[in-house]
This record gives structure tokens, C-alpha cells and sequence, in this order.
């Protein structure tokens, strides 16, 4: 079935207010919820006085959140600020005193950067990080992809298993409410960013990259402590290009995504006042009263929040880096534009370093089962230990997998006769359908292994038994039915994307026929 499959308009408006309505109808329940249950015991160390105009309370429960915009934005924006203006100056002086600004660009990134963290961290934290950096460069030497592995993954085992991790988290001196953060996320990015340095140097075919590109790669401020990684290979092309110029309109652009930022930041934080979704799967004996639609509403909006949180920390990283000239890695795709595992993930920057090194090295063109189970369990195993080995981590990870394996295995029994053959003696009309039936029942598949990792593991088997079991078959027709309409409209969005990236003339639709395009 080719993706410009298309359907009658009207059934596609039909899909639009099915979805519209189900959205606000499980909005609701939510809203009530959260107005009637403001004031329990439970809610008291997650639901704060909020904004004074609203006079109401605020889910405060998300500490990523209120530390990126709120407790903490004024010193992340004056750190993200400061590492613009320092270039901007340099950029200005350094024809005075003769020296290229472009060609040194990524040295005053580095410098700023690793002062940046010097004055931050301390002078320990900063001697830990150099002494992962001069670990992994001393191996990248060697030249063997396996060795790079291996002394990567020990090393990041160290800072993710007891009693290495503590060991070197006593290290740090001082303390404030963001070490921790800063501790482990510039510590473990920093990681996965001299492995990648490591892996493309032994693919460099003449001499090795330097300590020196090491470093500067490395302690880019904006991608240190938070992320995205953005692999060496393009990192370093990008920084060294001297041709800097900009795209028409790149700067308004940049300008619009900024301000659409704050726009959604401040939208999020309106919503806090009146959907309590984060606080709420905390509280089970509240859960267990909810309606089957509250808890479907409850388990898709979190999936959604996370999607936004992402693109709004990533989004707001990536405009620094892109005054910078770069073009990093974009926010992760939304969970509701998501009906197939392959395309999953929350990271964009950790998804595309998985790729590039693991699983399309291992996995190939992913058309062989073998190899596909091989390339997922590797992918996986590395993801696993990323996040910290724990009992919800690992069945995280085994049912992502499974899941990610289970979509060959089913794509590979319909290509193959009766079904195959049946498939191509219906219109595509009615195959995108039927497709989009699966579909449907593997994005809750989807929603329900992510919210157990997001939430809690008693909260995910709730919801799966409600709408799964309990609930059959009104709730759980009724909410595949919704999720069918969700599906088949991100297909006509993806339809219209792949007609404007090759455009084929159209046959009309004529008397209500159905079409293919």
C-alpha cells in the first residue's frame, strides 16, 4: 500500500470531529477531576499556589519543568546569553588583532564552555570530566571500534552503578539544588560524546583528530549538561565551516520559533493550573475512581507533555546553537504523530547516536530478523544502561523492544501469501484502512510501555487492565475507534508531505470513489 493512498474528504472531516470530541470529552473528565480533588493530602507536596490572576493551584510536580522555566531560567538564560555574546564578541574583535574569528570559532566555544563549568562545578568535577576525556581519546588512538565500546560503556557503567557512581559524585564539592542535574547530565553526555569522537576517529582514514577538537567538541555549553548530542562527524564539519552565511529569512525564522517557544512555555503553565495530569497517576487510590476515558486521557496527555517538554528544552538549546551556525538535532517527533515503534523515541540527539553506531550498523537495511533482533537488544541494552539500570528501566526496555520486533515479524507474515495477495486485489483506499485498524491498537501498545516509565509501573498496568480487560468492549472499542481517527489523519498528513516532496499528477475522486495518488 503506497503512502498517497488517499480518502473521501468527507470521511476525513468525519475522523476530525470524532477526534476533536473525544479530546474534549476526556479533557473534561480530567479538569474535573483535578477541581474536585485540589485539596487532598496527596496533592500537597505537588499542587502549589500558582499564578495570583487565576487564583488556583499549579501542577508543580515535574521538577525538569520548574527548574528550566522557573526556578532556574534566569541562571540558564544567563549562561545561554553570556555564551552568545562572549562569541559575538570575539567575532567583533578578532580582525582588530588579527586573527580569523570564523576558523577559531570552536575554541572560543570551548573555552567559554569549559570555564562556564569550571565556575559552576568546581575544579574536581571539571578534572573528572578531562579525566573521561583523556581516557576515551588514549583509546580512540588504537583505532578499534570494539575497544571504543568497551571503554566507553565501562566508563559510563561507572557513573550509573553503586558504589562508582557515588564515589565519584563525593568528588564534587559544594552543593546547590542543581548539582545533582548538572552532575550526571554533563558527566553522561559528555560520555556518549567521546565515544562518538572515539568511533568516527577510527573511520578518519589518514592520521587522528586531535585532543584538541576533542575538547572543543566536547565543552560546547549548550549541548553540555542538557544535551542533544549531536555526533562528532557533524559537530566538527559544521563548526569549522568558515563560509558562514545565513538563509533568507534564517533570522526571522529563528526569531518566530523563539517566540513560539514562549508561547507554548506560557500555555503549559496555564494548563498546570487546571489539568493536574502529572500529580494525579501519583495518587492510586484516586486513580482507581477515575473514569476509563479520565484514565486514557490521563496516560495520553503525559506522553504528550513529555513530547513538549522535550521540544520546548531542546528547542530552546537548539536556537542558541543555531545563532551559533549549527544545525543540531531537531526536537523528537509527537507522540501523537506516532503509530509504529521504529519511528519512537523522546530524544532526537541519544535516537540518532543509537542509530548511526548501533542499531543501522548492526541492523542493516533492518529487513533480516536476526539481524533485527540482534540490532534492537544491542540498541536497547546501551539504552538501558544510559538511563540507569532498574527493574521499570529494563521492562522499558524489554517491551520496546519486543514491540520494535514484533512489527517485522508482522510485516514480514503480510507480505507473504494469502494475505498479500489479498491486500493488492483491495483498492489502497480500503488497504490504508485496514492498516490503519493495527495501527491504532499499536499506538496504545506504544502509550502504555512509555507511560509505565514516565509515570509508575502500578499506574501503566491500571490503565492497560481498564481499557483492556474491564472495560471491554465499550471503553475499549470506543477509544480504538478514536485513536483509529488519529491515525488515519497523521496518514493524510504524511499522504499530503510525500505529494509535496514528489508531486504526481492526481486522479480526481469522481462520485465519491475512493482514489489513489
Amino acid at each position: 500500500m503506497g503512502i498517497k493512498a488517499a480518502l473521501p474528504r468527507y470521511e476525513l472531516y468525519l475522523y476530525t470531529a470524532v477526534l476533536a470530541g473525544a479530546l474534549i470529552w476526556a479533557g473534561s473528565w480530567i479538569a474535573e477531576a483535578s477541581s474536585e480533588n485540589v485539596n487532598r493530602k496527596a496533592f500537597k507536596e505537588s499542587v502549589k499556589p500558582g499564578w495570583h490572576y487565576f487564583g488556583r493551584k499549579m501542577d508543580v510536580a515535574d521538577f525538569e519543568w520548574m527548574m528550566w522555566f522557573s526556578t532556574f531560567r534566569n541562571h540558564i538564560l544567563f549562561a545561554l546569553t553570556g555564551h552568545v555574546i562572549f562569541a559575538k564578541i570575539f567575532t567583533l574583535l578578532a580582525p582588530k588583532i588579527g586573527i580569523h574569528g570564523c576558523k577559531h570559532r570552536s575554541l572560543i566555544f570551548g573555552v567559554y564552555g569549559g570555564l562556564a563549568v569550571l565556575i559552576t562545578m568546581g575544579w574536581t568535577f571539571m578534572a573528572l570530566v578531562l579525566s573521561h576525556c583523556i581516557i576515551l581519546y588514549s583509546v580512540a588512538l588504537v583505532k578499534m571500534k570494539w575497544l571504543c565500546f568497551v571503554a566507553g560503556l565501562t566508563t559510563l557503567a561507572s557513573l550509573k552503578l553503586e558504589p562508582y557512581n557515588s564515589w565519584q559524585e563525593s568528588l564534587v564539592t559544594g552543593s546547590f539544588d542543581l548539582q545533582d542535574i548538572l552532575f550526571y547530565g554533563g558527566c553522561g553526555f559528555s560520555i556518549m560524546r567521546c565515544m562518538s569522537f572515539a568511533l568516527e576517529n577510527c573511520e578518519k582514514k589518514d592520521g587522528n583528530y586531535t585532543f584538541s577538537d576533542l575538547l572543543r567538541y566536547n565543552f560546547y555549553l549548550p549541548f553540555f549538561f542538557f544535551g542533544p548530542i549531536m555526533t562528532f562527524d557533524r559537530f566538527h564539519a559544521q563548526v569549522n565551516n568558515i563560509q558562514l552565511t545565513r538563509k533568507d529569512r534564517e533570522m526571522w525564522n529563528i526569531t518566530t520559533k523563539a517566540l513560539v517557544h514562549l508561547g507554548v512555555i506560557l500555555a503549559v503553565d496555564v494548563f498546570f493550573h487546571y489539568l493536574y495530569i502529572l500529580t494525579i497517576p501519583n495518587d492510586m487510590k484516586l486513580v482507581t475512581k477515575l473514569s476509563d476515558w479520565c484514565l486514557a486521557g490521563l496516560a495520553y496527555s503525559n506522553l504528550v507533555y513529555d513530547w513538549v517538554k522535550a521540544a520546548m528544552m531542546f528547542g530552546v538549546i537548539n536556537t542558541v546553537a543555531t545563532l551559533d551556525h549549527l544545525d543540531p538535532p531537531q526536537p523528537p517527533k509527537c507522540i501523537t504523530m506516532l503509530y509504529v515503534f521504529a519511528e519512537t523515541h523522546f530524544d532526537r540527539g541519544i535516537n540518532d547516536w543509537l542509530c548511526k553506531y548501533v542499531y543501522d550498523y548492526i541492523g542493516g537495511d533492518h529487513d533480516k530478523i536476526f539481524k533485527e533482533l540482534l540490532a534492537t537488544f544491542c540498541t536497547f541494552a546501551i539504552t538501558t544502561l544510559w538511563l540507569g539500570p532498574c527493574e521499570l528501566v529494563y521492562i522499558w526496555s524489554f517491551f520496546n523492544c519486543f514491540g520494535l520486533n514484533f512489527e517485522l515479524w508482522v510485516a514480514k507474515l503480510f507480505s507473504l501469501p494469502p494475505f498479500s495477495t489479498i491486500e493488492r486485489m483491495m483498492g489502497e483506499a480500503m488497504s490504508r484502512r485496514i492498516r490503519g485498524v493495527f495501527n491504532a491498537a499499536n499506538f496504545w501498545t506504544i502509550v502504555l510501555y512509555n507511560v509505565l516509565a514516565l509515570n509508575n509501573l502500578e499506574f501503566a498496568k491500571l490503565v492497560g487492565r481498564r481499557l483492556i480487560f474491564k472495560g471491554f468492549p465499550l471503553s475499549s472499542l470506543s477509544v480504538l475507534l478514536v485513536t483509529y481517527c488519529g491515525v488515519q489523519l497523521v496518514k493524510e498528513r504524511e499522504r499530503q508531505q510525500a505529494l509535496l516532496d514528489d508531486p504526481e499528477p492526481v486522479k480526481p475522486v469522481d462520485g465519491g470513489k475512493e482514489k489513489a495518488e
